[in-house]
């Protein structure tokens, strides 16, 4: 019980709490990943400081808050949409920071954690591109249209793998210099130190995880292209004020003038809700022919799902060995729309 009250009271705590604060776009501006600016803070306010080492405290707390409010004043005068937010800032720090040692907290985070925090998740890719491309082409080169599933698969998990193991990477390269440099305080206890680095691994586990969510949306999206490119499939932009529900990756526009649109996603449960709602009326009123679904994991495809989709112009894509494609062959009221996926490119090269 002492433990964690000890922890709760901690000055050290504050770091995470700052951390969140500099970061936050919606009600403080997200100041946190300008590394110049939080630079030029972190050094204005530490050399204010060190040259008033003898003037009082209160003193030199008032010098760095006012400088704290001009450099973010001055940086953010003609941003008329943030003025708000940096004032808010502004006097929610004024409000945390009571005491040199809490500005030291506020210090310490901009420099060894937010800064460090944001050069890691630059060195993250953005997109799996780089990790599965040149893998990618040569199993069409030697499989063609039988090796779609294996990419697309492939792509996801090779794409997937790749860009944990750099966030692996560059978080155990922070960690370590931040351990090295908390070492060196000899004023911080084993328990400020803990505090500090659990912050640091919270924050940036919960970027990085913002930044992963954001990589798979496009990951399999960047399949689909890569394969429509590799057997020169022209891509078509989406119809004209088309705005629905239904999230479509690519569009092909077909001879008669109408249009095919293909999705690419893991499973059905990321858009089952969505895809119903698109009744082939609001299709016809946009010349969509069909939506293509190209699924990487199809166990949760009922006949319920693949019956009433069906029959609103949806076809399904299975992997050839799926178990589900193999009965759906032989059923009367699936046969139609769902196929083995080495036959996409054969289905669109005949309405082109």
């Amino acid at each position: 019980m002492n433990n964690s009250f000890n922890i709760t009271k901690n000055r050290w705590q504050k770091v995470y709490w700052f951390a969140r604060m500099l970061i936050n776009t919606d009600k403080y501006g997200g100041i946190g990943k300008e590394n110049k600016l939080l630079t030029t803070v972190a050094s204005s306010l530490r050399l204010l400081q060190e040259e008033n080492i003898k003037k009082p405290p209160n003193y030199i707390l008032s010098l760095q808050k006012r400088a704290l409010k001009n450099i973010l004043y001055e940086r953010f005068k003609n941003a008329k949409t943030k003025k708000k937010r940096i004032e808010k800032l502004i006097a929610d720090l004024d409000s945390e920071i009571s005491d040199l040692k809490d500005m030291e907290v506020f210090i310490l985070t901009c420099e060894n954690v937010m800064l460090p925090i944001n050069q890691a998740l630059g060195n993250i890719p953005n997109d799996d591109k780089e990790f599965t491309l040149s893998i990618a082409k040569s199993f069409l080169d030697v499989q063609h249209e039988k090796g779609l599933a294996t990419v697309i698969k492939l792509w996801d998990d090779l794409g997937v793998k790749g860009s944990l193991t750099a966030e692996r990477v560059e978080i155990i390269k922070a960690f370590a210099t931040l351990r090295v440099l908390l070492s060196q305080k000899n004023d911080l206890s084993q328990l400020d130190k803990d505090v500090i680095l659990s912050a640091f691994v919270q924050e940036f586990e919960r970027r990085a995880a913002q930044k992963r969510k954001s990589r798979a949306g496009s990951s399999l999206e960047d399949a689909t292209s890569f394969i429509l490119e590799y057997f020169n499939i022209p891509m078509y932009h989406e119809p004209e004020h088309f705005r629905t529900d239904i999230e479509v990756d690519k569009w092909i526009k077909t001879k008669d003038g109408w249009l095919i649109g293909i999705s690419c996603k893991r499973t059905i449960r990321e858009r089952w809700k969505q895809v119903s709602s698109a009744e082939s009326q609001i299709l016809s009123n946009y010349k969509i022919k069909q939506l293509y679904h190209i699924f990487v994991y199809d166990e949760d495809l009922s006949d319920e799902k693949l019956v009433q989709l069906g029959g609103q112009r949806h076809v399904f894509y299975l992997p050839d060995e799926s178990r589900i494609l193999d009965y759906a062959k032989s059923h009367l009221g699936l046969k139609e729309y769902v196929r083995p996926m080495s036959q996409l490119i054969k289905d669109l090269r005949k309405q082109l």
